[in-house]
């Protein structure tokens, strides 16, 4: 019986970093026998910036557009104090963000 649920936020700009830490999870969550649903992609935050690029001489005005995507997931476990202590051991990228949280009964 598991002691208490948890709920995982993780999100990056960096998609294949995104996944290999949801991996490392999955694998948490597969040898140590707990239920795990997910991952749950959620909607993906574009962040658009235009920027005005000046013409060299005769030429017309150009707007370039920079975009940056955040991709994220969201996992929920039933948990022990054992899986806790594995996933605090998860070697995580720089780019990818985790947040934690014990969900009440």
């Amino acid at each position: 019986m598991p002691a208490f649920k948890i709920r995982i936020w993780l999100w990056s700009a960096n998609i294949r970093s995104l996944e290999q830490v949801v991996e490392q999870i999955r694998e948490i969550a597969r040898k140590t026998g707990v239920r795990i649903r997910g991952p749950i992609p959620l909607p993906t935050k574009r962040l658009t910036i235009p920027v005005f690029r000046l013409p060299h001489g005769e030429g017309s005005k150009y707007w370039e557009h920079w975009e940056m995507r955040i991709h994220k997931r969201l996992i929920d476990l039933d948990a022990d104090e054992r899986v806790l202590r594995r996933l605090m051991r998860i070697q995580v990228p720089n780019d990818v963000y985790i947040e934690i949280k014990q969900l009440t009964k």
